[in-house]
């Protein structure tokens, strides 16, 4: 991955407090041309370093009132990648993670209801092949969503 500038974290920075801002407003925030913030942003994409833009949609918006982290144990942990493709037919699993510590992955779904979330659970989960356990949290309120922090302060080039 090619190195970020300061120019580059300003960049980053203004973006990920309001993606929707014009390019024209960051070039003036920035001292540059409108053209050098767009070639920029590309070079970024491009380089895998924005990964995503994009509209975050309520799930409470849409009748998703469950908030769920399910703790997957496998049969094996090889067996990953099966168990991630089975998973990516649920659509209401939003995150998969091949995790450390007392599971084997972890996944973030979302549920209208309980009765929803059991047969999530029984009905689909529980029913791929080699999974042989699952523990469910649910979460009552999230407290903080926010993408990691762009710093770009002038000792960092140093």
């Amino acid at each position: 991955m090619e190195k970020i500038d300061r120019l580059d974290k300003k960049i980053l920075s203004i973006l990920s407090k309001n993606a929707r801002i014009p390019f024209k407003d960051v070039a003036e925030e920035c001292n540059v041309s409108r053209a050098a913030v767009h070639q920029r942003v590309q070079r970024l994409i491009e380089n895998g370093v924005i990964i995503g833009s994009g509209f975050n949609v309520n799930p409470k918006s849409l009748g998703y009132s469950t908030c769920t982290y399910v703790g997957i144990t496998l049969e094996r942990g090889s067996m990953y990648k099966e168990v991630v493709k089975r998973l990516e037919h649920i659509p209401e699993v939003v995150e998969c993670h091949f995790t450390t510590g007392p599971y084997t992955m972890m996944a973030k779904l979302y549920a209208r209801d309980n009765e929803q979330l059991m047969q999530l659970l029984n009905g689909q989960l529980q029913e791929i092949p080699g999974v042989v356990s699952t523990e469910t949290l649910i979460s009552l309120e999230q407290s903080i969503k926010r993408d990691i922090a762009v710093r770009f302060e002038e000792d960092e080039e140093q």
